[in-house]
This record gives C-alpha cells, sequence and structure tokens, in this order.
C-alpha cells in the first residue's frame, strides 16, 4: 500500500528518544511522532504514553521528498473521534410541533400561546411572591410603606 498525507495507518514503535517516537510501518517505511503529536495532552515524557513494540495508530501528517513520513498519533486518535457516532441531541426547536391544540381541540393561535404563558408566568411569579413575604414575616409588609 502507497502512503500518502492524510491517511491513518498502524504501526509499531521501534525507538523512542526525548524528541519523538520512531514507527515502522508496512513495506520497511518508518515514519517519527513528533512529541507534541503523541498525545492530546502534554507529554512531559514520551515513555509515559508508549513504550517499544506498542502497536499504534497514526495519521501521515507529510512526506517530504528525502523521504521522511511525519506522523501524528494525536491526530489519530481525534479523527476516529470524529467518526464515532454521537449521542442523540436533543430535538432543536424547528422540529418541534408548536401547533399543540388547545382544550376546544382547535389548534392555537400566537396570540393564544402568549395569553397562556403570560398567565402561567402571573400565576409563577406570584407564588414567588408568597413565598419570600411567608419567609420574611409580616413585618416586611408594614414596614415597607413608609419610614
Amino acid at each position: 500500500m502507497l502512503l500518502e498525507a492524510g491517511s491513518i495507518v498502524e504501526g509499531k514503535i521501534t525507538g523512542i528518544t526525548p524528541f519523538g517516537a520512531f514507527v515502522a510501518l508496512e513495506e520497511g517505511q518508518t515514519g517519527l511522532v513528533h512529541i507534541s503529536e503523541i498525545a492530546l495532552e502534554y507529554v512531559k515524557d514520551i515513555n509515559d504514553h508508549v513504550k517499544v513494540g506498542d502497536t499504534v495508530k497514526v495519521k501521515v501528517l507529510s512526506i517530504d521528498p528525502a523521504g521522511k513520513i511525519s506522523l501524528s498519533m494525536k491526530q489519530a486518535v481525534l479523527a476516529e473521534k470524529k467518526n464515532a457516532p454521537r449521542p442523540a441531541r436533543p430535538k432543536r426547536l424547528d422540529t418541534i410541533d408548536f401547533s399543540k391544540k388547545g382544550s376546544t381541540g382547535a389548534p392555537q393561535s400566537f396570540e393564544e400561546m402568549m395569553s397562556r404563558f403570560k398567565q402561567d408566568s402571573d400565576e409563577k411569579m406570584q407564588d414567588l411572591k408568597r413565598g419570600l413575604e411567608s419567609k420574611r414575616g409580616s413585618s416586611y409588609r408594614r414596614s415597607s410603606g413608609s419610614f
């Protein structure tokens, strides 16, 4: 298989240096994963993340004319996450059916829905005010008018 930039392949770690890890690819080719491309988080010591002999997935970043192959383990992981199935998302507002029928069975107009919203809102505000007044006691009501 011919390697090209952007492809994701498997390889085996053959050597570790302070600046990266060498990975043996198919057909006897070797590439380098720079320390900044080892993991998604900061890598202080490469040995904490890979060992010689580990099989890893890498993304081919580039192949220069001299044949040097630049690889990334981090971008291979990101590509897999991007292609993984996502959990169900909540419904978008443009997919919700707002034409719910009122108590009469007929579809509600915008004005009817707004009136119902305002009525519900007023009831909730009254409940909140009653709760606050009961917490403050009756002295709140007497002293609020004059000093």
